[in-house]
């Protein structure tokens, strides 16, 4: 792997995945525009280069919520231009699949990241939830109506309208974690997930993502064409030969 350095950001690249850690510590990793920048430079390279992204915190922290300092100073225009929300969008966009590792406090911003991610994976130390009402705002970067998705109405609302924060125990049991493991296995695990992943064809993971969040009357129409898609590549062709065969010495 290659390793660059940024302001905010750790990148590490390999062939088929990158590793983004959040790095902020002192400020538990809060979200600032800088790291909002940085984080619209990586998506830009994933989408050129689709690749597994890996996406995680530094120093026991994934990200305790958006910068306060910044945010307190931002006003109607700048809610307008979605600088959270935008990005979060474009995250959850991003063309192979998204892997959060959430250690420790995953907060207001901070949890939204996690949400816009396809899987999330934590630790016994994981925290989640949206307490942005308490400081006067909303989840407004995904929150509202991404938690609902995720865990459904009743759970959705106690965290967006009186503050609960999920502990690692109930985020695994309403599938918001889709794993839980011990820190020392945090990135691993991870890397586990991205090898998963990997192994499959990339240009049918692709699409298969891209079909999975179509709205609903894009369907079937979406489905059949990047079905045509898939049949005309000689991945299909070889992984199902290769099953064929295998199938034949079985016997």
């Amino acid at each position: 792997m290659s390793a660059a350095p940024t302001a905010s950001l750790a990148v590490e690249e390999s062939a088929d995945r990158v590793v983004v850690r959040l790095d902020r510590p002192d400020v538990r990793n809060a979200i600032d525009q800088q790291m909002v920048t940085e984080l619209h430079e990586v998506c830009a390279t994933l989408e050129a280069d689709p690749r597994i992204l890996l996406l995680t915190g530094s120093g026991g922290t994934f990200a305790a919520g958006a910068d306060i300092g910044q945010l307190r100073e931002r006003r109607r225009d700048d809610a307008l231009r979605g600088i959270n929300s935008g990005l979060f969008d474009r995250i959850r966009r991003l063309p192979m699949p998204t892997i959060a590792l959430v250690e420790g406090y995953a907060l207001g911003g901070g949890a939204e990241l996690a949400y816009a991610c396809d899987f999330r994976i934590g630790t016994p130390t994981t925290r989640i939830g949206n307490p942005e009402p308490g400081l006067g705002i909303l989840a407004a970067a995904g929150g509202t109506w991404r938690l609902v998705e995720l865990v459904g109405e009743p759970v959705a609302k106690e965290i967006l309208l009186a503050g609960r924060v999920l502990d690692a125990d109930e985020a695994h049991a309403l599938r918001l974690l889709n794993e839980v493991v011990e820190p020392d296995d945090l990135l691993a695990a991870g890397h586990r997930w991205a090898d998963r992943i990997a192994r499959q064809a990339p240009l049918a993971v692709r699409l298969t993502k891209t079909v999975f969040h179509a709205p609903r009357e894009a369907h079937p129409v979406i489905d059949d064409i990047a079905q045509a898609v898939l049949f005309e590549t000689t991945d299909k062709h070889e992984r199902m030969t290769a099953f064929l065969e295998r199938r034949k010495e079985k016997k």
